[in-house]
C-alpha cells in the first residue's frame, strides 16, 4: 500500500493519504486492458454509414442503347456498379459495434490501468482545487501544476482530473482548461486513464471511490455548504423550543396570579350551592307524593273524572246501536218497493 502527500490550495503540504492496495496495487494484465479498450471504443462508434445499391440509386431505368448489333458490351442500366454514379456493391450498412464485456473484466482492467499509474509516482491527491464558492480556472490550474510536478504556465501533460459526484465547482474550474479532463468517481474508465499522463484525485473523490470516509476539512465547498444548512435548521429548531420554553413555563412563574384567580372560585362555586335547593324541591315533591291525607280530594277529583269518562263509555254502545239502525233503516227502504210490487 502506497501512501501519497494531499496537495491544498494554499501550496503547503497536507497530510499524507494511503492508496490502498486493491485499486493501485492489482496486477497489470495488458491484454485484458487491450480487450476492454477495443471494446470502448468500439462502443463509440455511431454504426450509422450506408451506401446506395444500384437498386436505391436514383435513375437508370431506361436500358442505354439496343442488345445488339452496336458492337458493344450489352447493359441493362446506366447505374450499374461499372458506370460513375451507379450503385456501391458489398457496401457498409448501419450496425452495432457494442461488444460485451463483462462488468469484472472492465473493474480488472480498471485496477490495472490505475495500479499502472501508482507505480510510475502519476496519482497525486488534492485537498480541493478552489477556496470559496466561485469558480476560478487559475486558481485551479496553480494546484494542478503543483499536484503534477510542472513549473510552467501551461500543461505539458494530459491529465485527468477526477472529482465526486456533486463537485461543480471543481468542474467548472476546469471544464475549459487544456490537456483536462475532468470525470465523476462514476465515470472512471480504463480508456481515459491509459489515455492521460497523470491521474489526479480529490480527496472526497478519492474516498468515495475507495469507500473510505473523508475527512470533514477536505470535504467539497459545496459540501459544506449542504451540511450548514441542516445545521442551520437545527439552530432554528432550537430557537423555537427556547421561545416555547417560556411560554409554557409561564403559568409556574404566575402562581400569585393563580391566587389573585382563586377569588373567582366562589363564583364558579355559586351553581353548586344552588344545586342544594333544586335537590329539596325534588324531596318537596315526593314528600307530596307520599301524604295520603292532603291527596284524597285529588284523588276524588280524579275518580269523578274518571265517572264521567265510564259513563261516556258507557253511551259509547248507544252510539254503536243508532249506527246499527241507520243499515236496517236502509235495508227496510230497499226492501219496500218489492213489497209494494207483491
Amino acid at each position: 500500500m502506497s501512501t501519497v502527500k494531499v496537495v491544498t490550495p494554499s501550496g503547503k503540504g497536507g497530510k499524507d493519504v494511503e492508496l490502498p492496495a486493491e485499486f493501485f496495487g492489482a496486477k497489470v494484465n495488458i491484454p485484458l486492458m487491450h480487450q476492454v479498450v477495443v471494446a470502448q471504443e468500439a462502443a463509440a462508434r455511431q454504426g450509422t454509414h450506408a451506401t446506395k445499391t444500384r437498386g436505391e440509386v436514383r435513375g437508370g431505368g431506361k436500358k442505354p442503347y439496343r442488345q445488339k448489333g452496336t458492337g458493344r458490351a450489352r447493359q441493362g442500366s446506366l447505374r450499374a456498379p461499372q458506370y460513375a454514379g451507379g450503385g456501391t456493391v458489398h457496401g457498409p450498412v448501419p450496425r452495432s459495434y457494442v461488444q460485451r464485456t463483462p462488468k469484472k473484466m472492465k473493474a480488472a482492467a480498471l485496477r490495472g490501468a490505475l495500479s499502472d499509474r501508482s507505480r510510475h509516482g502519476r496519482v497525486s491527491v488534492v485537498s480541493r482545487f478552489v477556496e470559496g464558492e466561485e469558480p476560478s480556472t487559475s486558481a485551479a490550474l496553480t494546484v494542478l501544476r503543483a499536484a503534477v510536478g510542472e513549473t510552467g504556465a501551461r500543461l505539458s501533460l494530459s491529465v485527468l482530473v477526477v472529482v465526486n459526484e456533486g463537485d461543480e465547482l471543481t468542474r467548472k474550474s476546469l471544464r475549459n482548461a487544456v490537456s483536462v479532463r475532468v470525470l465523476t468517481t462514476g465515470q472512471l474508465n480504463t480508456y481515459d486513464v491509459l489515455a492521460s499522463d497523470h491521474v489526479v484525485f480529490t480527496h472526497a473523490a478519492l474516498a468515495e471511490f475507495t469507500g473510505q470516509e473523508p475527512p470533514a476539512d477536505d470535504a467539497p465547498a459545496k459540501d459544506d455548504a449542504a451540511k450548514a444548512k441542516p445545521a442551520a435548521k437545527d439552530t432554528e429548531t432550537k430557537d423555537a423550543e427556547t421561545k416555547a420554553a417560556p411560554a409554557t413555563a409561564a403559568p409556574a412563574k404566575g402562581t400569585p396570579a393563580k391566587d389573585e384567580d382563586a377569588g373567582d372560585a366562589p363564583a364558579k362555586d355559586a351553581p353548586a350551592k344552588d344545586a342544594p335547593a333544586k335537590g329539596a324541591s325534588a324531596r318537596a315533591k315526593a314528600a307530596a307524593k307520599d301524604a295520603p291525607a292532603e291527596d284524597k280530594p285529588a284523588k276524588a277529583e280524579d275518580g269523578k273524572t274518571a265517572g264521567a269518562k265510564a259513563a261516556s263509555a258507557k253511551d259509547a254502545p248507544a252510539k254503536g246501536a243508532s249506527a246499527q239502525a241507520k243499515p236496517a233503516v236502509k235495508d227496510k227502504s230497499a226492501a219496500g218497493p218489492e213489497e209494494e210490487q207483491q
